[in-house]
């Protein structure tokens, strides 16, 4: 059995391994820990592979870790690595986890699309996943009018300004997941979703899966000249700024929702009068969201906002499988029900008021 997992911005760990018995009785032999990681001393690849021999092929990636720190001890130096790190490799070679290798991506590019129904295909295509009845998605949106996207914990009086939102004719839409709000006017921002298996992320913390999932559009926008990096918890930046903020939302169907915003232009003084960003808080309910300089794409690049995304499909493409994908219709009618029956409803939007 083998398995792999590359650690964002990070080595590669590599596990090869047999089994002794079945199902919840089988427990790992012959254990072979490798990659292009560092490890002082040498003897420390041996105490490795003893901790892990002979444990519950079912050991969580929590409990194996913790054992593989054990055995190394206080002394031992891993430099690209982590102990979740070989634990999440021997979790990928039993098959309770898988690799990007793994899957086949649609990758979908849909033309614009109401706020309320883009919250509403997120939920449904997430929950396709989850069900089987469509694979691992990447899905590049497209916005037709001026809206501000808040958190799922936020408070509407908190975030919008009023009069602001009525000044620029803003739609304000609640999504799923949690974090910060998101001005967008079309044509100033690149968003898209992905939408994959939970056993993509297994054993990974949340903050790790944001890392593990950012990763590959690091990897782009460094093709494009920038030094992108990823910021915990949620930020991806450059030496000039946020670029933009991603949000997570797992279900309990086994499928996770991972989605970017990216500024390519802004309207700051738009922003700043629909947003009470930095202004005093006007409810103790919900998040505030933090106040963050934001460097768009469009100034970092010079490149036409399309092209960006061109090659932001490109660069996915090259590193993982790939097919076109589209919105099948079944999908397309429940969320056109959702967006109706649930995003636009008060219920939802003042959910926390």
């Amino acid at each position: 059995m083998h398995g792999e997992y590359k650690v964002p911005g990070g080595k590669l760990v590599v596990v090869d391994l047999e089994t002794d018995g079945e199902g919840e009785d089988a427990t790992l032999r012959d254990v072979v820990i490798s990659g292009d990681f560092f490890l002082e001393p040498d003897q420390a690849l041996v105490d490795i592979t003893r901790a892990l021999t002979g444990i519950p092929a079912q050991t969580t990636v929590e409990a194996m870790a913790r054992l593989v720190a054990k055995a190394l001890g206080d002394d031992a130096v891993m430099v690209g690595f982590t102990p979740e790190a070989v634990a999440i490799a021997v979790r990928r070679a039993l098959g309770h986890a898988t690799s990007w290798q793994d899957h086949t991506f649609e990758v979908i590019r849909g033309g614009a699309e109401v706020p309320f129904m883009q919250m509403a295909l997120d939920e449904v295509l997430t929950q396709s996943v989850g069900a089987g009845t469509r694979g691992p998605t990447l899905r590049f949106w497209e916005w037709e009018r001026n809206v501000v996207v808040i958190g799922s914990f936020q408070s509407m009086r908190n975030e919008i300004d009023p009069e602001g939102r009525d000044r620029h004719d803003v739609t304000v839409t609640r999504r799923v997941s949690g974090g910060g709000a998101m001005f967008i006017q079309p044509g100033n921002t690149i968003t898209y979703s992905l939408y994959v298996p939970a056993s993509l992320v297994e054993g990974l913390s949340f903050e790790q899966s944001y890392a593990f999932l950012d990763d590959w559009v690091l990897g782009a926008l460094r093709e494009l000249g920038i030094e992108a990096t990823y910021v915990p918890l949620n930020d991806i930046a450059s030496p000039a700024g946020k670029i933009g903020g991603a949000a997570q939302k797992r279900y309990a169907s086994g499928a996770v929702l991972h989605h970017v915003t990216m500024s390519y232009d802004i309207d700051a003084d738009a922003m700043l009068d629909v947003l009470r960003i930095g202004r005093e808080s006007f409810s103790d309910k919900g998040t505030k969201s933090a106040n963050k300089r934001v460097d768009p794409l469009r100034r970092q690049t010079g490149m036409a906002r399309e092209s960006i995304i061109d090659s932001f499909a490109a660069y996915f493409s090259s590193r993982y499988a790939t097919v076109p994908g589209e919105i099948t219709p079944a999908e397309r009618a429940e969320a056109e029900r959702l967006a109706e029956e649930k995003f636009s409803r008060p219920e939802w939007l003042l959910r926390v008021p």
